[in-house]
């Protein structure tokens, strides 16, 4: 805001009849033979310098920053016109006919295009995939791929369809309006399924009921099988809470055991981790009075609660809650291993340890570690709205969503740190916002709030109808609608694709996977007609 007052002030300057005769007063001196200047994402102003006329290598851009300029990228030869693109900067060397693109701050300046006679200002062309340079000298426009040599990623849409699921099936219990006749659409947030090979389809709705039917396309009725509205919190003020979270035991099939997390009715900012089980003498139902709460979570405000369950390959349980709600992290609670809350946690539900209803792992990353919690497995995590591990390769993905700029998705690793609230994305973030540190994980993928601003996470693709999507992170934005399949090269160690998927512009709540691996996304729905699949 400090940057558009001080660009609006030059503006009215100029505008004023009376000040006509005077120059306007610079927010910004001791600039080295300015050329051009852009607005990136954010706002962020950044200024080519040249330098000396004729003179190779003092060439800079910078980054203007409370009204100072602060070297961004240094050693260019006569840099004239510069192009902001999502993290990346392309800029032109007038004098020897060149197009860079400076990756990150810091970094030396990659070369994109060569040949030109005098390459002057560009600009992203509209679908936004070209840089357009013009060559003052030759008298041409030539329109160059918005890429960095050696990373491309494929960004050409995908071929793949989407369908809506079960399209049949009525939701027992279930009324889509009150006796006064407000609506109550159908909320539907976890699908999954028991792993017992019974190929049945779980559907957990925010409200606190699991429906159950059969994984068939033409399946007419669910059954309920679990039923806990009565002690679930849910309002449509504060969407945030309610019932998040549902995983079935690696063993269900022989110990009956499920897991849920939800936000209780008493006390107030309170969510819960709990144990169920199957009912003894119906294996379509669960036992509703057989709950034991594992973890009790408070939280300082109602939002960011995380809430996803999932089992990985070693047979432990993670969690994961969010950094407890408001903006900016007002507690800290990211950076804070004294707190579950921006984390993701790991437990073991098979033992107990003295005074809890689970055990910690020995191996968990800072057992022993003064001050911390021993289940804690990653940290620095904003508000994680879905993680899944991959079934072939074992690697726990997670969406986190952003606050002011940036929604990313990162591979959690033990003992991580991603970073919030000192960095949003691969940017600083305020008001102790750091540049990039060895003990902080970059995420794999970033996209700005141009192109959406709530991240939905979903899962590795690892059915067999659709076999373009093999391998494949899909996700979305709730609020921009938007579908991706993202590729990500192990042995490059890079995202190679991150193809859109045309949908049907609804908000996607949420990513669920059934026995077969195929998987599926949920929507809110007056009808009950909330999930879709993807089909070829």
């Amino acid at each position: 805001m400090k940057y558009l007052l001080g660009s609006a002030a030059v503006f009215i300057g100029v505008a004023l009849p009376a000040a006509a005769q005077q120059p306007p007063k610079p927010f910004v001196t001791g600039l080295r033979t300015p050329e051009s200047v852009v607005v990136g994402f954010g706002g962020k102003i950044y200024v080519t310098e040249i330098g000396e006329f004729d003179k190779d290598g003092d060439g800079a851009v910078v980054l203007i920053q409370d009204g100072k300029a602060v070297p961004f990228a240094s050693g260019l030869d006569d840099p004239k016109g510069m192009v902001a693109y999502r993290e990346w900067l392309f800029v032109t060397d007038w004098k020897n006919g060149k197009l860079y693109v400076i990756p990150r701050p810091g970094q030396k300046p990659v070369l994109v295009a060569a040949g030109f006679e005098q390459a002057a200002d560009t600009c992203l062309d509209p679908t936004g995939r070209f840089i357009l340079v013009p060559d003052m000298k030759a008298g041409t426009l030539t329109a160059v791929p918005a890429q960095v040599p050696g990373a491309e990623v494929d960004f050409s849409p995908l071929d793949v369809k989407i369908v809506p699921a079960f399209t049949d099936l009525q939701w027992t219990d279930w009324k889509s309006e009150t006796d006064s006749g407000k609506p109550i659409p159908l909320r539907p947030l976890v699908l999954t399924h028991a792993g017992d090979g019974s190929d049945r389809v779980f559907v957990a709705t925010e409200h606190g009921v699991v429906h159950m039917f059969a994984n068939d396309p033409k399946a007419a009725k669910t059954a309920v099988f679990l039923d806990i509205q009565d002690r679930v919190s849910y309002d449509d003020k504060q969407n945030e809470e309610g019932f998040l979270g549902l995983v079935f035991h690696p063993k269900y099939k022989e110990n009956g055991e499920f897991f849920v997390f939800y936000t209780v009715k008493t006390p107030k900012l309170t969510n819960v981790v709990s144990r169920f089980k199957v009912s003894k003498t119906d294996p379509n139902k669960a036992d509703p009075n057989s709950e034991e709460r594992l973890l009790t979570i408070t939280k300082p405000y109602w939002n960011h609660d995380g809430g996803t369950l999932v089992f990985g390959p070693d047979g432990y349980l993670y969690v994961t809650h969010g950094d407890g709600g408001f903006f900016n992290d007002p507690h800290g609670n990211g950076q804070s291993l004294g707190t579950f809350l921006g984390k993701i946690l790991r437990i073991d539900v098979d033992h107990k340890d003295e005074g809890k209803n689970y055990a910690v792992p020995k191996d968990n990353p800072f057992v022993g570690k003064e001050g911390a919690k021993p289940e804690i497995w990653a940290y620095g995590l904003r508000n994680i709205w879905r993680m899944n591990f991959d079934k072939k390769t074992g690697q726990l993905w997670a969406a986190d969503v952003g606050q002011n700029l940036y929604e990313e998705i990162n591979l959690i690793t033990r003992g991580g740190n991603y970073g919030w609230s000192r960095r949003e994305g691969v940017h600083p973030f305020f008001p102790k916002g750091v540049g990039p540190q060895k003990d902080l994980i970059e995420p794999i993928w970033e996209y700005n709030h141009d192109v959406g601003k709530s991240i939905t996470g979903g899962h590795v693709y690892r059915g067999s109808k659709v076999p373009a999507l093999d391998g494949m992170y899909l996700y979305a934005d709730y609020v921009t609608n938007k579908l991706w399949a993202l590729k990500y090269d192990e042995k490059q160690g890079r995202v190679v694709a991150n193809r859109s998927i045309a949908g049907p512009g609804l908000p996607i709540y949420s990513y669920g996977e059934d026995e077969k691996g195929e998987v599926y996304w949920m929507t809110a729905s007056p009808t009950g007609r909330g999930i879709y699949t993807f089909a070829k």
